[in-house]
């Protein structure tokens, strides 16, 4: 069932992807061992922001923290506040996106999301600053020059808006979001934050009932 796809939408710096992360691994590692032949996975960057130098409204600032806060309690996410006094906040994540699309290049796409999670939610650094990324990509063993060239690349874009483009088209309500692909058709997946055995059983239902051809 090799026209068979897994996606998880999400941006790396959204909030809400960081509090599911364990669960996600768990169930990422559930799939790999019950259906390997079956699925394939594929992370896809919805873009939560485009590119801005601007400052964040005080506003948008206010319900960001509260965010976090509300993560934490709900999910016992671990967050560190220090960012919103240490760092000068933007509402601008496309950046973040396109790094991960270059790290994807080099097998380290997942890495990457996970070091830019860290840095923001748990080092107070901000991903939506070039130095941090650079930072970060250089710690996975992508050279700077290279990395840089690669994430101001013209591809690089190109890609990030085919992905945004094709998560506006899926059947999601945010990030993130998982959706099976079974041949042209696309199904939601129920996303527990807490139990990843939601979502593996829908998926095992689906591949275990594929559409008719």
């Amino acid at each position: 069932m090799s026209d068979t796809t897994l996606y998880y939408v999400h941006d790396p710096m959204c909030s809400w992807c960081w509090g599911y992360r364990p669960t996600w691994d768990t169930l990422q590692a559930q799939l790999l061992q019950q259906f390997n032949q079956q699925l394939t996975i594929k992370y896809l960057v919805g873009g939560l922001a485009p590119d801005s130098e601007l400052p964040m409204p005080q506003a948008m600032q206010q319900m960001l923290q509260q965010t976090w806060h509300k993560i934490a309690q709900q999910l016992g996410t671990q967050f560190n506040h220090d960012f919103w006094q240490h760092c000068q906040p933007r509402r601008s994540t496309y950046l973040a996106c396109r790094t991960t699309i270059v790290a994807r290049q080099y097998g380290l796409e997942q890495q990457m999301i996970n070091s830019i999670q860290q840095a923001y939610y748990l080092h107070a650094r901000n991903p939506s600053d070039i130095g941090t990324l650079t930072s970060i990509a250089t710690q996975l063993g992508i050279p700077a020059d290279l990395f840089n060239q690669q994430l101001n690349a013209s591809e690089t874009e190109e890609q990030l808006i085919t992905e945004i483009n094709l998560a506006r088209q899926l059947p999601i309500q945010g990030f993130p979001s998982l959706v099976l692909m079974v041949a042209n058709d696309a199904y939601p997946i129920r996303l527990d934050y807490q139990q990843w055995q939601t979502s593996l059983a829908d998926i095992r239902t689906i591949l275990s009932n594929p559409p008719a051809c």
